[in-house]
C-alpha cells in the first residue's frame, strides 16, 4: 500500500524533479517507508512506500521494467499475484523481486490493459510506457483505493489523493459548487467531480489513457468492469449455494492474508467482523483485533445500542484474540476534526471519525488491517432501504420512490433557500437526473421485484459502498495503515451478484402482497432495522461465529451524535456553525442553516447528519483557499 503522484507537461516543458517530489511530499503519511521519483523530459512519476510484501529495496518505485521501455507507480495489493507470476515466468519473464508490483509491470507489458481482468485485488496505478509515450492510469474494479486527474492550464497531473495536486505550483483551488449540490443532496458525491473543480476522481473499475503522440493530447476514459446483480438463469438449490459461500468467504480470507508485516482485524461486534476474524484467527494465533467504543452516559433512544464492545470482548474470548479497544466521548469528535478533514480531503458519505480513531489505534499495533467493509452492499444488509421501492409501475416510478429516500441532508423543497448566495450558479443542475445516471449501464428490463432489488443492490454498491471505501482508504492510510477488504474479493463479488435475492431477504414476498389502497400502517414495520437481511451469509457464518451474533440486528458503526450534538457538544456546533466569521455563509442563506440546525438542537428533527457534513465542511473551507 503506498501513494502515487504523477504530472505531464502537456506544453512539452520539462518537469522538474524537484516539483514531482514536493507532491509525493504532501502524501508522504501514505507511505512512510520510503520514497522515489522518476523524470524524463515532460513526464514525471512519483511514488511513496508502505512496505507490506518483500520489504527489501527490491520493492521500490517507480519500477521501471528489465527492457527499461515501462514504467509502474502502483498503490495497492494483488491477492492472486503469486499465480499471474508463474504464468509469466512460463512466459519467459524473470523476476528481482518477491513484489506484487513486478507482477503487475510484466503482467501489464505483456497484456496491455487486458491485464486488469485478470487482477484480484485493490489497486491504483500508473504506468507509462516510454517506446509509444502514453500514459496509463487504473483502478480496482471496486474503487477501493482512490485515484485523482486534474487537467488545468498546460499540465495533466494525478495523484492518490488531491493534496498532490494541490501542491503544485500552478494549481488554481475554486471550489465545485456543481459538488456542492450534490453532496449536500445525497451527503455523497456520485458523479466524478470533486469539491474542487478540474480535479477528478476516476471512476472505479475504469482506466483511462493520455497518448502524447496525438496531435493534441486528451485523457480519456474507458470502464473495464462493473457491477452486475441478477437473478440466476438456472437456478440451485439453496444449500449449494450455502456451500459454496461458505467456500469463497473462507477462500477470500485466506488470500488476503499475506503478508511480511503483522495484520490484525477490525472487530465491531457484528457478524461481518466477526466472520472475517473467525476464520483469520485459524491462521493467525492470538491475532490483534480492535474496536472503539462509545460513552453513552448522555444517549437516548436507539443510540443507547451504539457501544458494541461487550459483543467484540465476547468474541475476543471465543477467538483467543489479542484485543484492543478505545472509547469515545463527545469531545473527541471536536479534537479530531480539523486533522481528519485535512485527511479526508472534502465531506464524504458517513460520519467518519469514529473510523479515524479505529484506524489510529489499530495503527499503533499493526500494518495492515481486515475490515468487513461491502458484507452489506453485496448480500441485502439494508433491507429497509430497498422496500420503499420494491413494487413500481416502471422504471421511472422506482427512481422516483429511491430517490425521495436518498436525499438524506437537505430535502428538495429546502435547497434553493439554503442555496440561494450561489443558486445562479447551480440551478440547472437535477439531482435526480444525476441519481437516475447511476444505472446508465446497469440493465434496467425491470419485470419483478427481484429486478427492482437487484437494481438498489446495484445503486448502493456505486454509490454507497463506493463512498464508504473512499473514505477508508484515507483514514487509514493517514496512519500509515492499509486497510483489506476480503468481502470484495473477485469470486466472492461474483457469486453475490448471481445469489437469488430471495436468499438474501426474508420478507420480500410479503411486502410485495401489500395492498396500496388497505389502511393503517402497512410497511411501517418493514421500513425499520431487523433481522431481516444477508439471510444466508447468516445461515453461514453460524458455521464459524456464535448464533447470537448472526441473529441479531443490523448495528452500524455510528457514534451517539444526535445526543451529542445537541447536548456536549452544543456550544462547539454553536460556534463553528452559527459564529460570525463561519465560512459556509459565502454559499448557503445563513437563515435557512440554521433554522434547520436548530431544529436538531432544540429536538424536533433528527438532524444529525447534516451537522456533520456541515461541520466537516466548515473545517474544509477552513483548510481550502479557494
Amino acid at each position: 500500500m503506498c501513494g502515487i503522484a504523477g504530472l505531464v507537461r502537456l506544453d512539452n516543458k520539462e518537469v522538474s524533479a524537484a516539483i514531482v517530489k514536493r507532491m509525493t511530499d504532501a502524501i508522504a503519511h501514505r507511505g512512510p517507508d520510503g520514497e522515489g521519483q522518476w523524470v524524463d523530459r515532460n513526464v514525471g512519476l512519483g511514488h511513496r512506500r508502505l512496505s507490506i510484501i518483500d520489504l527489501s529495496s527490491s520493492g521500490a518505485q517507480p519500477m521501471v521494467s528489465v527492457d527499461h521501455r515501462y514504467l509502474l507507480s502502483y498503490n495497492g495489493e494483488l491477492y492472486n499475484f503469486r499465480e499471474l507470476r508463474k504464468e509469466l515466468e512460463a512466459l519467459g519473464y524473470w523476476f528481482r523481486s518477491q513484489t506484487d508490483t513486478e507482477v503487475v509491470l510484466n503482467a501489464l507489458s505483456e497484456w496491455g490493459v487486458k491485464a486488469l481482468d485478470r487482477f484480484n485485488g485493490m489497486f491504483a496505478l500508473a504506468f507509462w510506457d516510454r517506446k509509444e509515450r502514453k500514459l496509463l492510469l487504473a483502478r480496482d474494479r471496486y474503487g477501493i483505493k482512490p485515484l485523482y486527474t486534474c487537467s488545468q492550464g498546460g499540465f495533466f497531473a494525478f495523484g492518490s489523493e488531491q493534496k498532490a495536486i494541490q501542491a503544485l505550483p500552478d494549481f488554481s483551488a475554486r471550489l465545485n459548487k456543481e459538488a456542492l449540490l450534490e453532496y449536500f443532496t445525497f451527503q455523497n458525491i456520485f458523479t466524478d467531480r470533486t469539491l474542487l473543480q478540474d480535479i477528478q476522481l476516476l471512476p472505479a473499475g475504469h482506466y483511462g489513457v493520455l497518448d502524447l503522440n496525438a496531435p493534441s493530447p486528451r485523457f480519456s476514459t474507458t470502464q473495464y468492469w462493473d457491477y452486475r446483480f441478477r437473478e440466476p438463469a438456472h437456478r440451485a438449490d439453496p444449500e449449494e449455494y450455502r456451500e459454496e459461500l461458505d467456500r469463497l468467504f473462507r477462500q477470500a480470507v485466506n488470500r488476503q492474508l499475506m503478508t511480511d508485516v503483522e495484520l490484525g482485524s477490525y472487530l465491531s461486534g457484528g457478524m461481518d467482523s466477526g466472520s472475517i476474524t473467525a476464520v483469520a484467527a485459524q491462521t493467525f494465533p492470538y491475532l490483534k483485533t480492535f474496536t472503539c467504543g462509545f460513552d453513552l452516559s448522555s444517549a437516548s433512544g436507539i443510540e443507547l445500542g451504539f457501544d458494541e464492545r461487550t459483543k467484540a470482548e465476547a468474541m475476543s474470548y471465543h477467538f483467543k484474540t489479542e484485543h484492543y479497544e478505545m472509547v469515545l466521548k463527545a469531545g473527541d469528535m471536536e479534537r479530531a476534526l480539523p486533522n481528519l478533514a485535512w485527511h479526508l480531503e472534502e465531506p464524504r458519505v458517513g460520519q467518519s471519525y469514529p473510523n479515524f480513531y479505529a484506524a489510529k489505534l489499530a495503527s499503533k499495533f499493526v500494518k495492515v488491517v481486515l475490515s468487513g467493509a461491502g458484507g452489506d452492499e453485496l448480500f441485502g444488509g439494508y433491507p429497509w432501504r430497498y422496500y420503499r421501492a420494491v413494487v413500481n409501475d416502471n422504471f421511472e416510478s422506482y427512481i422516483d420512490k429511491y430517490y425521495l429516500y436518498w436525499q438524506r441532508l437537505i430535502p428538495n423543497s429546502a435547497i434553493k433557500d439554503v442555496f440561494a448566495p450561489i443558486w445562479g450558479d447551480v440551478s440547472h443542475i437535477r439531482t435526480r437526473d444525476i441519481f437516475r445516471d447511476v444505472f446508465q449501464h446497469h440493465d434496467t428490463t425491470l419485470s419483478s421485484p427481484e429486478d427492482y432489488i437487484n437494481h438498489s443492490l446495484y445503486f448502493e454498491a456505486k454509490t454507497f459502498l463506493h463512498g464508504l471505501l473512499v473514505v477508508e482508504d484515507k483514514l487509514s492510510m493517514a496512519h500509515g495503515l492499509e486497510s483489506r477488504v476480503p468481502f470484495l474479493d473477485n469470486d466472492l463479488v461474483e457469486f453475490a451478484m448471481r445469489c437469488p435475492v430471495d436468499l438474501k431477504l426474508n420478507n420480500l414476498s410479503e411486502v410485495v402482497r401489500i395492498n396500496e389502497n388497505e389502511s393503517g400502517n402497512k410497511t411501517g414495520k418493514f421500513f425499520e432495522k431487523t433481522r431481516d437481511g444477508k439471510q444466508i451469509l447468516r445461515d453461514v457464518m453460524k458455521r464459524h461465529i456464535p448464533e447470537d451474533v448472526t441473529q441479531a440486528e443490523k448495528q452500524g458503526f455510528s457514534a451517539p451524535d444526535a445526543s451529542w450534538f445537541k447536548g456536549e457538544s452544543i456550544d462547539f456546533v454553536r460556534r463553528k456553525l452559527m459564529g460570525r466569521t463561519s465560512p459556509i455563509y459565502e454559499y448557503f442563506d445563513r437563515t435557512s442553516v440554521e433554522a434547520l440546525v436548530n431544529q436538531h438542537l432544540n429536538g424536533t428533527q433528527n438532524r444529525r447528519l447534516l451537522i456533520w457534513s456541515l461541520l466537516n465542511f466548515n473545517s474544509f473551507l477552513e483548510q481550502t483557499t479557494c
